[in-house]
């Protein structure tokens, strides 16, 4: 697609010139997903990732809070691994190198512990609300990193205004909620309104205070300049 055109160039020189060393955040976000996914497989291997990553609605706040950061990387027991692995390079390196490393784990990160809180909050509203679950959700394992993809996936598109694309991706998350209304199809539309709102603010306040910074550094330069000249003429 043609509003891709500039973005390919940019990632493919990246690439070539520092090859995976240019997109470290992104090696190693698919490189945990991969350790997860074998150790849970191990015997005794699931118990440790449960204790590590595995939120569950049900828990208490604080260990889901704790959970979280790492459940991004617990991989789905009933998914093939390989295709959360290439989702989370792909995906994850592209955003590295348009939105940066800290920006990218921000969004991956907000938009997961948007779905997470999503999730207790349905349980809470009860199955007689239009956004709540059963009680039996509260049990269901909510890990991996999809909610992370789709929500980085949108904001690279809005950085890059590859609208067309943003927008696929978009409508087709929520055919996939109205389709399959599951908790994992909701999350996905509750990840695109974070990263939405995270995109917007960014697009409105992005540049607001490194000016504002800029400004009063400029302003106590021309200050500090003054009053050393300032000293010579009071002699």
């Amino acid at each position: 697609m043609s509003e891709w055109g500039p973005l390919f160039t940019t990632v493919r020189e990246r690439l070539r010139t520092g090859g995976v060393r240019a997109v470290p955040l992104a090696s190693a976000a698919t490189l945990l997903v991969l350790v997860f996914s074998v150790v849970q497989h191990l015997p005794g291997g699931e118990r440790v990732v449960t204790r590590l990553g595995v939120v569950k609605a049900a828990l208490p706040l604080d260990v889901s809070l704790l959970r979280t950061p790492l459940s991004l990387y617990v991989p789905a027991l009933d998914l093939p691994v390989w295709g959360a692995l290439v989702q989370v390079f792909l995906v994850f390196g592209i955003a590295e190198i348009v939105l940066g490393r800290r920006l990218t784990l921000i969004v991956a990160y907000a938009c997961t512990l948007a779905g997470t809180l999503f999730a207790r909050l349905g349980v809470e509203l009860g199955p007689d609300h239009l956004f709540g679950f059963p009680a039996w959700v509260g049990y269901v394992r909510d890990t991996g990193p999809s909610a992370a993809v789709v929500a980085l996936a949108v904001c690279v598109a809005i950085r890059c205004r590859a609208w067309w694309t943003g927008g696929t991706v978009v409508l087709s998350m929520v055919v996939e909620a109205a389709l399959l209304p599951n908790l994992a199809g909701l999350e996905h539309v509750v990840a695109l309104l974070t990263a939405g709102l995270i995109a917007a603010s960014l697009e409105v306040f992005g540049d607001f205070w490194p000016r504002v910074l800029a400004g009063v550094g400029a302003a106590s330069a021309v200050a500090d300049t003054r009053s050393r000249a300032a000293v010579p003429a009071a002699r």
